[in-house]
């Protein structure tokens, strides 16, 4: 028995000091790791990619032992959907039209009645996305006002397409029966059916240049349409978070000439409760190897650092602050805004 008694206390005291010396740094690492999961589209979308575009750097500067943030990307029902998970928490962060970031954090729109989300909060904005308007050759849509009667896919039912649709035919006077067939395809969807002639058109609200987009130019005959006019500039006016916006000639078979319309900007969202350390982290990533991140779609060529700072209407999170202001980036002019302390 005493001898049993001796191995027991002998090997619980070697048990406790390899888990005093050995796991320690191990155990510590474990508990720092912070997971984060983005939202962003349709995998033929251009969120889904630009999603992976910042996960991909944040993980990249994980792997240099900068920080232990781990970050995974979601493909989902895009801004709508995105936002409603971070009010739930089942999202970390997520990629939102800057029209639905208004709306959501006022609780206006699709919004009214679960109220306004003031713990919304913005990192960065990223490209500018155009109210995009595909139609087949044969349907004889030259112009927006081209569309009553025609089969339209209005959109997948939370998207950020159906709902800035949607405010448009508000300013037309137009519903659902306005057109001779209305469908709620999702972006994967929406080429092949056009190119099958169930639809004369879609609407897709995205940066340039886009796969489904360009799945229909290569398809079938089929051109963008511009989307201007007196309603139009009603609309902007009213609504300036939609700046007008050139879709360069040249991009899509079918299409030579430039496209005049409309869009909103892609933002990337979270909340308050993002941990302060987290978001510094992520924005630091994305921004410090900027040259590299625009260069991992084309959607982001154009981007540059100042532009991270526009077209938001809701409060920069205090983490994104903290490195803009780091870097010389933020102004203290009015045109940002940044959190309430302790937010």
């Amino acid at each position: 028995m005493k001898k049993t008694t001796l191995c027991t206390t002998v090997l619980t005291f070697f048990a406790a000091l390899l888990l005093t010396i050995v796991p320690s740094g191990a155990a510590s690492a474990q508990e720092e790791t912070s997971f984060i999961t983005l939202g962003t589209g349709g995998v033929t979308g251009v969120y889904y990619p630009v999603g992976g575009a910042i996960c991909r750097q944040v993980e990249k500067s994980r792997r240099l032992k900068e920080h232990n943030v781990r970050c995974t990307v979601e493909s989902t029902g895009a801004s709508v959907f995105n936002v409603n998970a971070l009010r739930s928490g089942d999202l970390s962060l997520g990629i939102v039209q800057s029209d639905v970031q208004s709306f959501a954090y006022e609780g206006t729109e699709q919004f009214a009645e679960a109220g306004p989300n003031k713990d919304l909060r913005v990192l960065f904005s990223l490209q500018s996305e155009a109210f995009t308007l595909v139609a087949r050759d044969d349907s004889n849509i030259k112009v927006f006002d081209d569309l009553p009667g025609k089969r339209m896919n209005i959109g997948d039912p939370g998207s950020g397409n159906r709902n800035t649709l949607e405010l448009l035919m508000k300013e037309y006077g137009w519903t659902d029966s306005t057109y001779s067939l209305a469908t709620d395809l999702k972006p994967a969807e929406m080429a092949g059916a056009l190119c099958d002639n169930k639809i004369d058109a879609f609407v897709y609200v995205v940066g340039h240049p886009n796969g489904s987009i360009q799945e229909a130019a290569n398809t079938c005959s089929s051109h963008l349409v511009p989307v201007t006019g007196p309603k139009v500039d009603a609309f902007v006016t009213k609504f300036p978070y939609y700046p007008i916006v050139t879709i360069p000639g040249g991009l899509y078979k079918g299409t030579d000439a430039d496209v005049t319309t409309f869009g909103p900007k892609a933002t990337l969202m979270t909340t308050a409760s993002l941990p302060e350390d987290v978001a510094y982290l992520v924005t630091k990533a994305v921004v410090s190897n900027f040259d590299e991140f625009k260069g991992l779609h084309p959607a982001l060529a154009s981007l540059t650092k100042e532009d991270l700072l526009e077209g938001n209407s809701v409060p920069f999170h205090p983490g994104a602050v903290r490195y803009f202001k780091e870097v010389g980036l933020w102004k203290e002019d009015g045109a940002q805004r940044a959190a309430p302390a302790g937010k």
